[in-house]
């Protein structure tokens, strides 16, 4: 039988019934340092207008999740 493109790359699955599931690890986050006052604005700028590119930052992981203060 010819391996996946998944096995290929080192990827394995787990048997669940009669389903086959890839182990799937999402890696760990790394700690970020809390950034200043114009780190917010630049985030809150990014976010109002340049949705593009806030977007993309936000889904690939780059943009620094402590952006915005909760």
């Amino acid at each position: 039988m010819a391996k996946t493109i998944f096995e290929e790359t080192g990827g394995n699955y787990r048997q669940v019934g009669d389903y086959f599931i890839p182990n799937l690890v999402i890696p760990a986050e790394e700690e970020h340092k809390p950034i200043a006052i114009w780190g917010e604005l630049h985030g809150r700028f990014l976010k109002e207008h340049q949705q593009m590119l806030y977007m993309n930052l936000l889904t690939s992981g780059k943009l620094n999740n402590t952006f915005f203060r909760t």
